[in-house]
């Protein structure tokens, strides 16, 4: 069965923005000014000594931004039936990136990790991250119509999921592979699969979690100085150590923006899978809460968006672009406040990444995109001419 035949055809001209789509995109602004702002104050320091200029990571994570922009506008403003035709092929161009970082010459590895593709010794591009907006679009579209397929077409994307979730592991990157996984997972659950093989495919990605855990070393080592760092304060738990005492020293209302003393070369990779030890070392308790309010609004808006939907497939789409945009930043606030074990998750549109920028920001376009096409969102327009004519 050809899946282009699937695709449900929905009127992508939607002439004005309904009110949900406007203040989603909003909110990702809001949300990226805030991650630029802390950006510059974490990462001066480390730029100013490694390479004399304090504005090293922050000009280059603004091109990053104006590239990502680019591909949410893109995303914005194309209509999802178009985007759905040409996901797929994208999916599987990046997945066979993906296994193209074990390649030597091909693949970089850095701090144990080889996880991306690059031009000499210059990492480039990490495909397990740039992925992510095509791994929403081409589970929502498989698992929106999963009753409609062939058990070839079923089998068939199986399989390429598995191998995408295999070869993220493999890379090593245990954090990804299992935010992956679970939005997978989640999106097959909204679509109504049933429950022995979703179940089923929990079991099997638990198992998989303890067995690469019984593995490989750093991994144990990572569980269990999560459980106790002080046991280990100068190996194991330095991270975690210096990130709660960064978040511990800002109290009430914070040292004030730039004022952080734990990122001046004591916390380690404080501008990316730590940097939210720095925005709440600064802006104390106050700013940590209005940041979680940002979170649970959009998550609310979002919500509403995949509600509203009347096309299954948006309403997918909707759901998985939610979990990874708002379920990776609480894991990433998770590890930083020790409620969760070390990982390497970025937070989206704060920490430094390009390949990290863009996907968040493509993630973000999509589910902007969802809100402009649902009929249900529509209603509730700013402008009354959206609302449906009542009969006469």
């Amino acid at each position: 069965m050809d899946l282009h035949q699937l695709v449900p055809i929905v009127d992508p001209k939607v002439q004005e923005w309904a009110l949900l789509a406007r203040l989603l995109r909003w909110l990702t602004f809001l949300w990226l000014l805030i991650g630029l702002a802390v950006l510059f104050s974490a990462s001066y320091p480390s730029a100013n000594a490694d390479f004399g200029d304090g504005l090293y990571y922050f000009k280059r994570q603004l091109v990053w931004v104006v590239v990502g922009l680019i591909g949410f506008n893109i995303l914005v403003y194309s209509p999802l039936r178009y985007i759905q035709n040409q996901a797929h092929w994208l999916f599987l161009l990046l997945l066979g990136g993906i296994w193209l970082t074990f390649i030597p010459g091909l693949g970089t590895t850095v701090n144990g990790a080889t996880r991306w593709l690059s031009i000499g010794s210059l990492p480039i591009i990490q495909p397990s991250e740039l992925i992510k907006p095509f791994l929403v679009l081409q589970s929502a579209r498989i698992f929106g119509q999963w009753y409609r397929l062939s058990w070839q077409v079923r089998l068939s994307w199986l399989l390429i999921f598995g191998a995408v979730l295999l070869g993220i592991l493999l890379q090593p990157n245990l954090s990804t592979t299992a935010l992956c996984g679970m939005t997978l997972w989640l999106v097959a659950f909204a679509a109504g699969l049933p429950y022995p093989q979703l179940a089923s495919a929990a079991l099997g990605g638990v198992l998989l979690a303890v067995t690469s855990i019984s593995i490989k070393e750093y991994q144990r080592r990572r569980l269990m100085s999560f459980f106790n760092p002080w046991v280990d304060p100068f190996g194991d738990g330095y991270q975690l150590i210096q990130s709660l005492l960064a978040i511990g020293s800002g109290g009430p209302w914070g040292t004030g923006f730039g004022f952080s003393q734990q990122k001046l070369l004591y916390l380690p990779i404080q501008y990316t899978d730590f940097i939210f030890a720095v925005f709440a070392e600064e802006f104390g308790f106050a700013g940590s809460l209005a940041l979680l309010l940002l979170l649970i609004a959009y998550t609310t808006v979002a919500f509403l968006v995949a509600y509203l939907a009347r096309n299954p497939v948006h309403r997918l789409i909707a759901i998985g672009a939610t979990v990874l945009m708002v379920g990776q930043s609480f894991l990433n606030i998770g590890v930083a406040s020790g409620v969760l074990p070390t990982t390497g998750l970025p937070l989206p549109l704060f920490s430094y990444g390009g390949s990290s920028m863009i996907a968040s920001l493509a993630i973000a376009g999509l589910l902007i995109r969802v809100a402009r096409e649902s009929s249900g969102a529509t209603i509730v327009s700013l402008h009354g001419r959206d609302r449906p004519k009542k009969k006469r």
